[in-house]
Protein backbone atom coordinates (compact mmCIF):
# COMPACT_ATOMS: atom_id res chain seq x y z
CA UNK A 1 0.00 0.00 0.00
CA UNK A 2 1.01 3.42 -0.48
CA UNK A 3 1.92 5.80 2.09
CA UNK A 4 -0.99 8.42 2.89
CA UNK A 5 -0.27 11.89 3.32
CA UNK A 6 -0.52 12.12 7.26
CA UNK A 7 2.68 9.50 7.21
CA UNK A 8 4.38 10.95 4.22
CA UNK A 9 4.03 14.15 6.17
CA UNK A 10 5.24 12.27 9.78
CA UNK A 11 8.19 10.95 8.11
CA UNK A 12 8.98 14.94 6.57
CA UNK A 13 8.99 16.01 10.62
CA UNK A 14 11.31 12.97 11.52
CA UNK A 15 13.81 13.33 8.89
CA UNK A 16 14.57 16.71 10.27
CA UNK A 17 15.07 17.91 6.45
CA UNK A 18 13.37 21.22 7.25
CA UNK A 19 11.59 22.54 10.34
CA UNK A 20 7.64 21.46 9.57
CA UNK A 21 6.29 22.73 13.32
CA UNK A 22 2.38 23.20 13.66
CA UNK A 23 2.37 26.65 12.85
CA UNK A 24 3.96 25.87 9.25
CA UNK A 25 0.90 23.18 9.33
CA UNK A 26 -1.54 25.44 9.88
CA UNK A 27 0.04 28.17 7.54
CA UNK A 28 -0.13 25.51 4.70
CA UNK A 29 -4.13 24.28 5.83
CA UNK A 30 -5.14 27.90 5.85
CA UNK A 31 -3.79 27.90 2.58
CA UNK A 32 -5.26 24.75 1.44
CA UNK A 33 -8.73 25.69 2.81
CA UNK A 34 -8.56 29.36 0.58
CA UNK A 35 -7.46 26.98 -2.67
CA UNK A 36 -10.21 24.26 -1.95
CA UNK A 37 -7.15 22.33 -2.68
CA UNK A 38 -7.91 18.64 -1.37
CA UNK A 39 -4.15 17.71 -0.15
CA UNK A 40 -2.74 19.34 2.25
CA UNK A 41 1.00 18.14 1.11
CA UNK A 42 0.12 19.72 -2.78
CA UNK A 43 -0.42 22.70 -0.61
CA UNK A 44 3.05 22.53 1.40
CA UNK A 45 4.56 22.58 -2.34
CA UNK A 46 2.87 25.10 -3.82
CA UNK A 47 3.51 27.62 -0.55
CA UNK A 48 6.96 26.92 -0.84
CA UNK A 49 7.32 25.23 2.46
CA UNK A 50 9.04 21.80 0.83
CA UNK A 51 9.86 20.98 -2.37
CA UNK A 52 8.78 17.43 -4.30
CA UNK A 53 12.37 16.46 -4.41
CA UNK A 54 12.73 16.84 -0.57
CA UNK A 55 9.49 14.44 -0.11
CA UNK A 56 11.08 12.01 -2.70
CA UNK A 57 14.03 11.60 -0.94
CA UNK A 58 12.24 11.41 2.61
CA UNK A 59 9.82 8.35 1.00
CA UNK A 60 12.71 6.70 -0.70
CA UNK A 61 14.67 6.51 2.48
CA UNK A 62 11.48 4.81 4.26
CA UNK A 63 11.45 2.45 1.30
CA UNK A 64 15.50 1.88 1.04
CA UNK A 65 14.97 2.34 -2.28
CA UNK A 66 17.24 5.05 -4.11
CA UNK A 67 15.49 8.13 -5.76
CA UNK A 68 15.26 8.50 -9.88
CA UNK A 69 14.47 11.35 -11.78
CA UNK A 70 12.95 9.59 -14.74
CA UNK A 71 12.61 12.94 -16.75
CA UNK A 72 16.80 13.01 -16.59
CA UNK A 73 16.45 9.47 -18.04
CA UNK A 74 16.49 8.08 -21.82
CA UNK A 75 14.53 5.04 -21.68
CA UNK A 76 14.18 2.53 -24.67
CA UNK A 77 10.82 2.40 -26.08
CA UNK A 78 11.46 -1.39 -25.95
CA UNK A 79 12.45 -1.48 -22.43
CA UNK A 80 9.73 1.17 -21.36
CA UNK A 81 7.42 -1.57 -23.04
CA UNK A 82 8.23 -4.29 -20.74
CA UNK A 83 5.18 -3.21 -18.09
CA UNK A 84 1.91 -3.16 -20.38
CA UNK A 85 0.71 0.97 -21.11
CA UNK A 86 -2.86 -0.13 -19.15
CA UNK A 87 -0.98 -1.95 -16.02
CA UNK A 88 1.98 1.00 -16.35
CA UNK A 89 -0.44 3.66 -15.70
CA UNK A 90 -2.80 2.11 -13.60
CA UNK A 91 0.05 1.14 -11.34
CA UNK A 92 2.59 4.15 -11.75
CA UNK A 93 5.36 2.07 -12.65
CA UNK A 94 7.24 1.89 -15.42
CA UNK A 95 10.85 0.16 -16.13
CA UNK A 96 13.30 2.84 -17.15
CA UNK A 97 17.00 0.38 -17.77
CA UNK A 98 17.71 -3.04 -18.88
CA UNK A 99 21.24 -4.47 -18.81
CA UNK A 100 23.45 -6.87 -17.37
CA UNK A 101 22.82 -6.41 -13.52
CA UNK A 102 18.52 -6.95 -14.13
CA UNK A 103 16.24 -4.23 -14.63
CA UNK A 104 15.11 -0.92 -12.79
CA UNK A 105 11.74 -0.59 -12.21
CA UNK A 106 10.40 2.76 -10.87
CA UNK A 107 7.34 3.17 -8.91
CA UNK A 108 5.55 5.63 -6.86
CA UNK A 109 4.67 2.36 -4.49
CA UNK A 110 8.17 0.77 -4.04
CA UNK A 111 6.09 -2.17 -1.61
CA UNK A 112 4.05 -2.83 -4.44
CA UNK A 113 5.62 -6.67 -4.67
CA UNK A 114 3.07 -7.57 -7.55
CA UNK A 115 4.40 -5.51 -10.37
CA UNK A 116 7.60 -6.67 -9.11
CA UNK A 117 6.99 -9.95 -9.83
CA UNK A 118 5.36 -9.70 -12.82
CA UNK A 119 8.43 -7.77 -14.43
CA UNK A 120 10.94 -10.25 -12.81
CA UNK A 121 8.35 -13.38 -14.48
CA UNK A 122 8.57 -11.64 -17.79
CA UNK A 123 12.02 -11.18 -18.08
CA UNK A 124 13.56 -13.68 -16.12
CA UNK A 125 16.07 -11.31 -14.66
CA UNK A 126 16.77 -9.05 -11.11
CA UNK A 127 14.66 -6.42 -10.39
CA UNK A 128 15.28 -3.06 -8.48
CA UNK A 129 12.84 -0.78 -7.36
CA UNK A 130 13.31 2.63 -7.58
CA UNK A 131 11.28 5.42 -6.11
CA UNK A 132 9.61 8.16 -8.81
CA UNK A 133 7.21 10.61 -7.86
CA UNK A 134 3.69 9.90 -9.44
CA UNK A 135 3.65 12.99 -11.91
CA UNK A 136 6.73 11.76 -13.06
CA UNK A 137 5.80 8.58 -14.06
CA UNK A 138 3.05 9.20 -15.46
CA UNK A 139 4.95 12.09 -17.88
CA UNK A 140 6.86 9.55 -18.63
CA UNK A 141 4.50 6.95 -19.78
CA UNK A 142 4.22 9.42 -22.74
CA UNK A 143 6.58 7.06 -24.69
CA UNK A 144 3.63 4.71 -24.91
CA UNK A 145 1.61 7.40 -26.66
CA UNK A 146 4.08 7.00 -29.54
CA UNK A 147 3.08 3.38 -30.07
CA UNK A 148 -0.31 4.95 -30.67
CA UNK A 149 1.01 6.92 -33.66
CA UNK A 150 2.51 3.68 -35.54
CA UNK A 151 -0.87 1.80 -34.53
CA UNK A 152 -2.82 4.48 -36.71
CA UNK A 153 -0.04 4.25 -39.66
CA UNK A 154 -0.23 0.50 -39.78
CA UNK A 155 -3.98 0.09 -39.57
CA UNK A 156 -4.25 2.67 -41.96
CA UNK A 157 -1.82 0.51 -44.74
CA UNK A 158 -3.34 -2.09 -44.04
CA UNK A 159 -7.01 -1.16 -44.35
CA UNK A 160 -5.36 0.65 -47.96
CA UNK A 161 -4.22 -2.84 -49.11
CA UNK A 162 -7.51 -4.73 -48.21
CA UNK A 163 -9.64 -1.85 -50.33
CA UNK A 164 -9.57 -3.47 -53.17
CA UNK A 165 -10.71 -6.99 -51.84
CA UNK A 166 -13.82 -5.20 -49.61
CA UNK A 167 -14.44 -2.15 -51.62
CA UNK A 168 -16.87 -0.10 -49.56
CA UNK A 169 -17.02 -2.76 -46.40
CA UNK A 170 -13.29 -0.50 -44.67
CA UNK A 171 -12.93 -1.09 -40.96
CA UNK A 172 -13.59 2.64 -40.65
CA UNK A 173 -14.73 2.48 -37.06
CA UNK A 174 -11.19 1.64 -36.39
CA UNK A 175 -9.40 4.11 -37.22
CA UNK A 176 -11.58 6.91 -36.00
CA UNK A 177 -11.64 5.27 -32.70
CA UNK A 178 -7.47 4.89 -32.90
CA UNK A 179 -7.13 7.94 -34.40
CA UNK A 180 -9.29 10.65 -31.48
CA UNK A 181 -7.66 7.91 -28.68
CA UNK A 182 -4.30 9.41 -30.21
CA UNK A 183 -5.02 12.68 -29.71
CA UNK A 184 -6.27 12.54 -26.21
CA UNK A 185 -3.21 11.01 -25.45
CA UNK A 186 -1.35 13.02 -27.19
CA UNK A 187 -3.16 16.37 -25.07
CA UNK A 188 -4.81 17.62 -28.46
CA UNK A 189 -7.23 20.06 -27.85
CA UNK A 190 -8.38 19.53 -31.84
CA UNK A 191 -8.40 17.40 -34.53
CA UNK A 192 -7.83 19.15 -37.97
CA UNK A 193 -9.12 16.37 -41.03
CA UNK A 194 -8.21 18.49 -44.26
CA UNK A 195 -8.76 17.01 -47.59
CA UNK A 196 -6.03 17.48 -50.14
CA UNK A 197 -5.81 16.58 -53.93
CA UNK A 198 -4.46 13.48 -53.40
CA UNK A 199 -4.38 12.93 -50.11
CA UNK A 200 -6.24 14.21 -46.62
CA UNK A 201 -4.21 15.39 -43.81
CA UNK A 202 -4.71 15.05 -39.90
CA UNK A 203 -3.74 17.52 -38.31
CA UNK A 204 -3.44 17.62 -33.95
CA UNK A 205 -3.46 21.00 -32.25
CA UNK A 206 -1.12 20.26 -29.12
CA UNK A 207 -0.34 23.25 -26.86
CA UNK A 208 -1.94 25.68 -28.99
CA UNK A 209 -0.18 24.46 -32.30
CA UNK A 210 -0.66 22.38 -35.18
CA UNK A 211 1.12 19.52 -35.96
CA UNK A 212 1.15 17.62 -38.80
CA UNK A 213 0.34 13.74 -37.60
CA UNK A 214 -0.52 11.63 -40.97
CA UNK A 215 -1.82 11.82 -44.89
CA UNK A 216 -4.34 9.51 -45.52
CA UNK A 217 -5.93 8.39 -48.98
CA UNK A 218 -8.67 10.80 -50.17
CA UNK A 219 -11.39 7.56 -50.10
CA UNK A 220 -10.34 7.17 -46.29
CA UNK A 221 -11.26 10.49 -45.77
CA UNK A 222 -14.73 10.42 -47.04
CA UNK A 223 -15.09 7.74 -45.17
CA UNK A 224 -13.65 8.99 -41.95
CA UNK A 225 -16.20 11.97 -42.22
CA UNK A 226 -19.30 9.58 -43.10
CA UNK A 227 -18.10 7.71 -39.80
CA UNK A 228 -17.97 11.29 -38.01
CA UNK A 229 -21.59 12.47 -39.47
CA UNK A 230 -22.82 9.35 -38.16
CA UNK A 231 -21.29 9.75 -34.69
CA UNK A 232 -22.27 13.09 -34.68
CA UNK A 233 -26.00 12.99 -35.96
CA UNK A 234 -25.62 14.88 -39.07
CA UNK A 235 -26.83 14.38 -42.47
CA UNK A 236 -24.63 12.11 -43.95
CA UNK A 237 -26.00 13.11 -47.73
CA UNK A 238 -25.27 16.87 -47.28
CA UNK A 239 -21.92 17.55 -48.32
CA UNK A 240 -22.50 21.21 -49.40
CA UNK A 241 -23.11 22.98 -46.77
CA UNK A 242 -21.62 23.43 -42.86
CA UNK A 243 -22.88 21.24 -39.83
CA UNK A 244 -21.98 21.24 -36.51
CA UNK A 245 -23.12 18.61 -33.57
CA UNK A 246 -21.49 16.78 -31.20
CA UNK A 247 -20.79 13.03 -29.80
CA UNK A 248 -18.99 11.06 -26.87
CA UNK A 249 -16.37 9.11 -27.32
CA UNK A 250 -15.98 6.09 -24.25
CA UNK A 251 -11.96 6.09 -23.72
CA UNK A 252 -10.64 4.15 -20.58
CA UNK A 253 -9.97 7.29 -18.64
CA UNK A 254 -13.35 9.60 -19.37
CA UNK A 255 -16.02 9.71 -21.29
CA UNK A 256 -14.63 11.74 -23.66
CA UNK A 257 -17.56 14.77 -24.92
CA UNK A 258 -16.61 15.99 -28.87
CA UNK A 259 -17.37 19.06 -30.35
CA UNK A 260 -17.70 18.69 -34.45
CA UNK A 261 -17.39 21.45 -37.24
CA UNK A 262 -17.85 20.17 -40.69
CA UNK A 263 -17.58 22.43 -43.13
CA UNK A 264 -17.14 22.47 -47.66
CA UNK A 265 -13.84 23.56 -48.69
CA UNK A 266 -12.55 23.66 -52.38
CA UNK A 267 -11.28 19.81 -52.30
CA UNK A 268 -13.62 18.36 -49.96
CA UNK A 269 -14.98 18.58 -46.64
CA UNK A 270 -13.01 19.40 -43.48
CA UNK A 271 -13.96 18.11 -40.59
CA UNK A 272 -12.73 19.51 -36.98
CA UNK A 273 -12.93 18.20 -33.82
CA UNK A 274 -12.61 19.64 -30.40
CA UNK A 275 -12.19 17.31 -27.53
CA UNK A 276 -13.69 18.36 -24.30
CA UNK A 277 -11.55 17.04 -21.99
CA UNK A 278 -12.76 16.70 -18.23
CA UNK A 279 -9.41 16.43 -16.79
CA UNK A 280 -8.84 20.24 -18.82
CA UNK A 281 -10.94 22.06 -16.70
CA UNK A 282 -9.53 20.21 -13.09
CA UNK A 283 -6.38 22.64 -12.44
CA UNK A 284 -6.36 25.11 -9.53
CA UNK A 285 -5.10 28.76 -10.68
CA UNK A 286 -1.87 28.25 -9.10
CA UNK A 287 -1.69 24.72 -11.36
CA UNK A 288 -2.24 27.58 -14.26
CA UNK A 289 0.53 29.34 -13.54
CA UNK A 290 -0.54 32.37 -11.21
CA UNK A 291 1.79 33.56 -8.98
CA UNK A 292 1.25 33.80 -5.10
CA UNK A 293 0.21 37.54 -5.13
CA UNK A 294 -1.77 38.17 -8.28
CA UNK A 295 -3.89 35.05 -6.85
CA UNK A 296 -4.03 36.29 -2.97
CA UNK A 297 -5.56 39.28 -5.06
CA UNK A 298 -7.90 37.03 -7.22
CA UNK A 299 -9.09 35.19 -4.01
CA UNK A 300 -9.78 38.31 -2.09
CA UNK A 301 -12.18 39.21 -5.18
CA UNK A 302 -13.86 36.04 -5.44
CA UNK A 303 -14.59 34.94 -1.42
CA UNK A 304 -16.85 38.50 -1.53
CA UNK A 305 -20.45 38.46 -2.03
CA UNK A 306 -20.86 40.48 -4.84
CA UNK A 307 -19.43 42.15 -7.60
CA UNK A 308 -18.09 41.59 -11.40
CA UNK A 309 -15.03 39.15 -12.13
CA UNK A 310 -13.48 39.50 -15.55
CA UNK A 311 -11.36 37.36 -17.59
CA UNK A 312 -10.04 38.41 -20.83
CA UNK A 313 -7.45 37.90 -23.70
CA UNK A 314 -8.48 36.29 -27.04
CA UNK A 315 -9.83 33.09 -28.09
CA UNK A 316 -7.58 30.11 -27.15
CA UNK A 317 -5.95 32.09 -24.02
CA UNK A 318 -7.25 29.98 -21.20
CA UNK A 319 -10.15 32.09 -20.24
CA UNK A 320 -12.85 29.63 -19.12
CA UNK A 321 -10.32 27.37 -17.82
CA UNK A 322 -9.65 30.21 -15.64
CA UNK A 323 -13.37 31.03 -14.90
CA UNK A 324 -13.63 27.00 -13.86
CA UNK A 325 -10.90 26.92 -11.15
CA UNK A 326 -12.35 29.60 -9.53
CA UNK A 327 -15.95 28.36 -9.83
CA UNK A 328 -14.74 24.86 -8.51
CA UNK A 329 -13.85 26.92 -5.09
CA UNK A 330 -17.09 28.50 -5.25
CA UNK A 331 -18.85 24.95 -5.67
CA UNK A 332 -20.77 24.51 -2.47
CA UNK A 333 -23.55 23.02 -1.30
CA UNK A 334 -24.87 26.43 0.23
CA UNK A 335 -24.42 28.35 -3.11
CA UNK A 336 -26.89 28.49 -5.92
CA UNK A 337 -24.54 28.42 -9.01
CA UNK A 338 -26.20 29.54 -12.34
CA UNK A 339 -24.37 29.82 -16.04
CA UNK A 340 -25.38 30.98 -19.50
CA UNK A 341 -23.05 29.49 -21.79
CA UNK A 342 -22.90 29.18 -25.33
CA UNK A 343 -21.81 26.33 -25.98
CA UNK A 344 -21.95 24.59 -22.54
CA UNK A 345 -18.67 22.25 -22.84
CA UNK A 346 -18.16 21.40 -19.47
CA UNK A 347 -20.15 20.27 -16.93
CA UNK A 348 -19.90 21.42 -13.22
CA UNK A 349 -21.16 19.32 -10.66
CA UNK A 350 -23.88 20.90 -8.65
CA UNK A 351 -23.82 23.75 -10.59
CA UNK A 352 -27.24 24.98 -12.92
CA UNK A 353 -25.79 25.41 -16.57
CA UNK A 354 -28.09 27.15 -19.79
CA UNK A 355 -27.42 26.19 -23.02
CA UNK A 356 -27.62 29.50 -25.33
CA UNK A 357 -30.50 28.54 -27.84
CA UNK A 358 -30.98 31.13 -30.83
CA UNK A 359 -33.49 29.33 -32.47
CA UNK A 360 -35.73 29.75 -29.30
CA UNK A 361 -34.52 33.50 -28.71
CA UNK A 362 -32.77 32.19 -25.84
CA UNK A 363 -29.82 34.71 -25.91
CA UNK A 364 -27.11 35.63 -23.42
CA UNK A 365 -29.18 38.82 -22.33
CA UNK A 366 -32.76 36.61 -21.97
CA UNK A 367 -31.02 33.77 -20.36
CA UNK A 368 -29.43 36.40 -18.10
CA UNK A 369 -32.37 37.77 -17.10
CA UNK A 370 -34.07 34.73 -16.41
CA UNK A 371 -31.41 33.57 -13.96
CA UNK A 372 -31.52 36.17 -12.17
CA UNK A 373 -34.96 35.12 -10.86
CA UNK A 374 -33.79 31.58 -10.06
CA UNK A 375 -32.28 32.58 -6.83
CA UNK A 376 -28.56 32.82 -7.85
CA UNK A 377 -25.67 33.69 -5.62
CA UNK A 378 -22.82 33.02 -7.90
CA UNK A 379 -23.33 33.82 -12.17
CA UNK A 380 -21.11 32.94 -15.14
CA UNK A 381 -21.70 34.60 -18.25
CA UNK A 382 -20.08 32.74 -20.85
CA UNK A 383 -19.28 36.32 -22.73
CA UNK A 384 -20.29 40.00 -22.67
CA UNK A 385 -20.81 40.48 -26.41
CA UNK A 386 -23.16 43.13 -26.42
CA UNK A 387 -24.71 46.13 -24.53
CA UNK A 388 -28.00 44.23 -23.31
CA UNK A 389 -25.83 41.43 -21.78
CA UNK A 390 -23.39 44.16 -20.37
CA UNK A 391 -25.92 46.44 -18.66
CA UNK A 392 -28.01 43.51 -16.98
CA UNK A 393 -24.60 41.54 -16.15
CA UNK A 394 -23.51 44.76 -14.21
CA UNK A 395 -26.67 45.11 -12.38
CA UNK A 396 -26.86 42.04 -11.35
CA UNK A 397 -23.32 42.38 -9.23
CA UNK A 398 -24.93 45.11 -8.21
CA UNK A 399 -27.92 44.03 -6.74
CA UNK A 400 -25.94 41.19 -3.93
CA UNK A 401 -24.72 38.67 -6.87
CA UNK A 402 -21.38 37.49 -7.72
CA UNK A 403 -20.55 37.69 -11.60
CA UNK A 404 -17.92 35.97 -13.66
CA UNK A 405 -17.83 36.46 -17.33
CA UNK A 406 -15.15 36.95 -19.56
CA UNK A 407 -14.45 39.71 -22.60
CA UNK A 408 -12.23 39.86 -25.73
CA UNK A 409 -9.46 42.30 -25.12
CA UNK A 410 -5.68 43.14 -25.33
CA UNK A 411 -4.88 43.15 -21.63
CA UNK A 412 -6.53 44.24 -18.33
CA UNK A 413 -6.92 48.03 -18.74
CA UNK A 414 -8.67 47.72 -21.97
CA UNK A 415 -11.30 46.04 -20.62
CA UNK A 416 -12.78 49.31 -18.66
CA UNK A 417 -13.23 51.35 -22.22
CA UNK A 418 -14.75 48.12 -23.58
CA UNK A 419 -17.46 48.37 -20.76
CA UNK A 420 -18.10 51.83 -21.44
CA UNK A 421 -18.33 51.26 -25.31
CA UNK A 422 -21.34 48.32 -24.56
CA UNK A 423 -22.82 51.66 -22.85
CA UNK A 424 -21.78 51.10 -19.05
CA UNK A 425 -21.49 54.43 -17.44
CA UNK A 426 -18.48 54.65 -15.59
CA UNK A 427 -19.36 54.87 -12.09
CA UNK A 428 -21.51 51.41 -12.65
CA UNK A 429 -18.38 49.72 -14.08
CA UNK A 430 -15.82 51.49 -11.08
CA UNK A 431 -18.55 50.61 -8.02
CA UNK A 432 -19.00 46.57 -9.61
CA UNK A 433 -15.84 45.33 -11.24
CA UNK A 434 -13.82 43.65 -8.57
CA UNK A 435 -10.86 42.19 -10.45
CA UNK A 436 -10.00 42.17 -14.27
CA UNK A 437 -7.43 38.92 -15.17
CA UNK A 438 -5.50 38.99 -18.73
CA UNK A 439 -4.22 36.44 -19.68
CA UNK A 440 -2.13 34.24 -22.68
CA UNK A 441 -0.92 30.77 -23.13
CA UNK A 442 2.67 29.88 -23.59
CA UNK A 443 4.18 26.72 -23.96
CA UNK A 444 6.32 25.23 -21.12
CA UNK A 445 9.86 23.83 -21.79
CA UNK A 446 9.37 20.23 -22.02
CA UNK A 447 11.61 18.69 -18.28
CA UNK A 448 12.77 15.72 -20.13
CA UNK A 449 15.46 17.59 -22.82
CA UNK A 450 15.63 20.82 -21.38
CA UNK A 451 19.26 22.34 -21.34
CA UNK A 452 20.76 25.60 -20.41
CA UNK A 453 22.21 27.78 -22.39
CA UNK A 454 24.00 31.43 -21.96
CA UNK A 455 23.59 34.53 -24.12
CA UNK A 456 24.71 38.44 -24.26
CA UNK A 457 22.04 40.40 -22.26
CA UNK A 458 21.90 42.36 -25.59
CA UNK A 459 19.91 39.36 -27.07
CA UNK A 460 17.09 39.95 -24.56
CA UNK A 461 17.72 43.68 -24.95
CA UNK A 462 16.71 43.68 -28.65
CA UNK A 463 13.38 42.36 -27.60
CA UNK A 464 12.26 43.99 -24.08
CA UNK A 465 12.56 46.87 -22.64
CA UNK A 466 16.29 47.59 -20.66
CA UNK A 467 14.17 48.35 -17.19
CA UNK A 468 12.29 44.80 -16.98
CA UNK A 469 15.43 42.73 -18.19
CA UNK A 470 17.70 44.24 -15.72
CA UNK A 471 14.88 43.59 -13.07
CA UNK A 472 15.12 40.02 -14.10
CA UNK A 473 18.18 39.14 -14.75
CA UNK A 474 20.57 41.83 -13.23
CA UNK A 475 23.36 43.54 -14.72
CA UNK A 476 25.69 40.99 -16.01
CA UNK A 477 26.96 40.22 -19.62
CA UNK A 478 25.58 37.01 -19.86
CA UNK A 479 22.47 35.56 -18.42
CA UNK A 480 21.47 31.96 -18.40
CA UNK A 481 18.35 31.09 -19.98
CA UNK A 482 16.85 27.21 -21.13
CA UNK A 483 15.32 25.71 -24.10
CA UNK A 484 14.44 22.15 -25.02
CA UNK A 485 16.35 20.46 -27.13
CA UNK A 486 13.38 17.85 -28.21
CA UNK A 487 12.78 14.75 -27.46
CA UNK A 488 10.22 11.38 -28.04
CA UNK A 489 8.42 13.18 -24.96
CA UNK A 490 7.75 16.17 -26.65
CA UNK A 491 7.84 15.24 -30.26
CA UNK A 492 11.18 17.01 -31.24
CA UNK A 493 9.17 20.61 -30.21
CA UNK A 494 11.47 21.33 -27.04
CA UNK A 495 8.24 22.01 -25.70
CA UNK A 496 5.30 20.21 -23.61
CA UNK A 497 2.41 21.23 -21.51
CA UNK A 498 1.55 25.18 -21.38
CA UNK A 499 1.21 27.46 -18.70
CA UNK A 500 -0.60 31.03 -17.67
CA UNK A 501 1.32 34.57 -18.08
CA UNK A 502 -0.96 36.58 -16.05
CA UNK A 503 -2.11 40.40 -15.41
CA UNK A 504 -4.10 41.00 -12.60
CA UNK A 505 -5.99 44.30 -12.56
CA UNK A 506 -7.20 44.78 -9.13
CA UNK A 507 -9.94 47.74 -8.69
CA UNK A 508 -8.83 49.82 -5.78
CA UNK A 509 -9.79 53.22 -4.51
CA UNK A 510 -7.57 54.79 -6.62
CA UNK A 511 -8.18 53.36 -10.05
CA UNK A 512 -12.11 53.46 -9.33
CA UNK A 513 -11.52 57.47 -9.44
CA UNK A 514 -9.80 57.42 -12.62
CA UNK A 515 -12.82 55.19 -13.95
CA UNK A 516 -14.73 57.19 -13.03
CA UNK A 517 -13.12 60.16 -14.37
CA UNK A 518 -13.10 58.49 -18.28
CA UNK A 519 -9.37 58.69 -18.00
CA UNK A 520 -7.18 56.62 -20.69
CA UNK A 521 -7.06 52.52 -20.30
CA UNK A 522 -3.58 53.37 -20.46
CA UNK A 523 -3.31 55.90 -17.41
CA UNK A 524 -5.36 53.01 -15.56
CA UNK A 525 -2.35 50.73 -16.71
CA UNK A 526 -0.02 53.11 -15.47
CA UNK A 527 -1.63 53.76 -12.03
CA UNK A 528 -2.20 49.60 -11.62
CA UNK A 529 1.79 49.32 -12.37
CA UNK A 530 2.61 52.05 -10.06
CA UNK A 531 0.02 50.25 -7.07
CA UNK A 532 2.26 47.28 -7.72
CA UNK A 533 0.44 45.18 -10.88
CA UNK A 534 2.63 42.63 -12.83
CA UNK A 535 2.01 43.06 -16.52
CA UNK A 536 1.55 39.81 -19.13
CA UNK A 537 5.15 40.62 -20.04
CA UNK A 538 6.90 41.24 -16.42
CA UNK A 539 5.23 37.91 -15.94
CA UNK A 540 6.74 36.64 -19.34
CA UNK A 541 10.02 37.55 -18.17
CA UNK A 542 10.09 36.15 -14.59
CA UNK A 543 8.82 32.84 -16.20
CA UNK A 544 12.02 32.69 -18.45
CA UNK A 545 14.38 33.64 -15.36
CA UNK A 546 12.83 30.52 -13.86
CA UNK A 547 13.49 28.20 -16.56
CA UNK A 548 9.76 27.44 -17.34
CA UNK A 549 9.64 28.88 -20.79
CA UNK A 550 11.76 30.48 -23.77
CA UNK A 551 12.03 34.22 -25.22
CA UNK A 552 10.64 32.85 -28.75
CA UNK A 553 7.36 31.87 -26.41
CA UNK A 554 6.84 35.48 -24.45
CA UNK A 555 7.68 36.99 -28.24
CA UNK A 556 4.83 34.91 -29.98
CA UNK A 557 2.30 35.51 -27.48
CA UNK A 558 2.46 38.74 -25.78
CA UNK A 559 1.69 41.24 -28.56
CA UNK A 560 0.57 44.07 -26.22
CA UNK A 561 2.64 47.28 -25.78
CA UNK A 562 4.47 47.51 -22.51
CA UNK A 563 4.18 50.68 -20.25
CA UNK A 564 7.46 50.42 -18.44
Amino acid sequence: MPLTESQIIGLVKKSGLLLLDESTIAKAENYAASTKSPSLLASLVESGVITEDQISTVIADYYKVPVISLSKVSIPESVAHIIPEKVARKQKAIVFAKDGSGVKVALNDPSNQTILALVSKKTGMKVTPYYASASDVEGTIQLYKKALQKTIDELLKEYVKQATLYQGDLPIIKVVDVLINAAYQDRASDIHIEPEEKTSLIRFRIDGVLQDVLRVPREIHERIISRIKVLSNLRTDEHLSAQDGKMTEKLEEENLDIRVSIIPITEGEKAVLRLLSGHAREYTLSDLGMNPADLQKVTKAFNKTYGMILSTGPTGSGKTTSIYAILKILNTREKNIMTIEDPVEYRIQGANQVQVNAKTNLTFANGLRSILRQDPNVIFVGEIRDSETAGIAVNAALTGHLVLSTLHTNDAATAIPRLTDMKVEPFLVASTVNIIIAQRLVRQICSACKVEERIPVTELSKHFPELLVQKYFGSKDEVAIHKGKGCKICRQTGYLGRVGLFEVLEITKGIRKLISERVDSDVIAQAAIKEGMKTMLDDGLEKIASGMTTIEEIIRVTKVETLQ
